[in-house]
């Protein structure tokens, strides 16, 4: 049976993949999708997620706008690498043809989760997720799993320790954590296994269809700001590896461990300190991905992506 997934996301080049893999894979159920600012404003990521359904020739799905701005701090962006639409790569002109839903992301939240169970995956900041479960405690029960991209066990991407998302609103990733609802961390440390080499976008090409196209001109752009920016050689697809733990854990080696989220430091704000060695003696309240199996990853992208392209 399907696991039923709601997808709170921020796109972004590589939520777009995610939410690709999303529809595409008969392991997961796709109820909803929810958007929250980051890696663009709010406005632009609706768009974008609108967009990626609308490609992937779904129109049964919502997408409804969620927060846009953290829960105290002041917003910041990823324009640097996701560029002024936060999807920059191929040009669009046309409106998306899939809508937005007339429901906040809170309410269509709340709807989805009063009639059944499901898994959240998030693919940026946790601030929806957070104000879910401030106004809506008794819903933290239908919440199967949140699995989350974001933070790292190392270095961070945006800050020394911080990885974006968890920079972007760590008090709103604390209230999420302490929340005892089951939590996965899909961190920099296996997300940066995940490259786009040029062996991932020659299958792409292989595809030939022009969603592969869109995807591998994506993943062109993406490539151009990870080297600008980080001097990769190629860009790692972080977002889809939190759908494909849902779709197949075994794709995503997971420990158990304690993980805190520091908010007060003053240089350290958004770190996500995983206890992987048992020093604080602190329980484990998480599960903190720490392996990939990268050639079946990869087999699930590009299978998503081959089969949207022949709907």
């Amino acid at each position: 049976m399907a696991t039923p997934l709601i997808l709170d996301c921020d796109p972004g080049h590589d939520d777009a993949l995610a939410i690709l893999l999303a529809v595409a894979d008969p392991a997961v159920e796709l109820l909803a999708v929810t958007t929250v600012a980051g890696n663009q404003t709010v406005d632009k990521c609706t768009v974008n997620a609108r967009r990626v359904l609308s490609l992937a020739g779904v129109s049964d799905i919502p997408v409804a706008r969620g927060a846009d701005r953290p829960l105290v701090r002041r917003l910041r962006i990823a324009d640097d690498v996701h560029g002024r639409t936060g999807l920059d790569g191929p040009h669009f002109t046309d409106e998306p043809s899939v809508p937005e839903s007339p429901y906040t992301a809170h309410e269509l939240l709340v709807d989805v989760l009063r009639s059944r169970p499901a898994t959240i995956v998030a693919t940026g900041a946790l601030t929806n997720i957070a104000r879910l479960l401030a106004d809506e405690p008794g819903l933290a029960a239908n919440i199967t799993e949140i699995v989350w991209m974001g933070g790292s066990t190392e270095r961070g991407n945006i800050a020394p320790l911080a990885e974006a998302n968890a920079y972007v609103d760590p008090e709103a990733a604390d209230v999420v954590v302490r929340s005892g609802v089951p939590f996965t961390m899909c961190g920099l440390n296996v997300t940066h296994q995940a490259l786009v080499t040029d062996d991932v976008l020659a299958r792409l090409e292989q595809i030939g269809t022009p969603l592969a196209r869109i995807c591998s001109e994506w993943m062109t752009f993406f490539a151009s700001t990870y080297r600008e920016l980080f001097g990769f050689e190629a860009p790692p697809l972080h977002d889809p590896i939190a759908v494909a733990r849902v779709i197949d854990p075994a794709i995503v080696r997971c420990v158990e461990a304690n993980l805190v989220i520091e908010t007060a430091g003053e240089w350290t704000a958004g770190a996500t300190v995983v206890d992987l060695d048992g020093y604080t003696g602190r329980p484990a309240n998480a599960r903190i991905a720490v392996g990939l199996d990268r050639d079946a990853f990869w087999d699930k992208v590009i299978a998503a992506i081959a089969g949207l392209s022949v709907c």
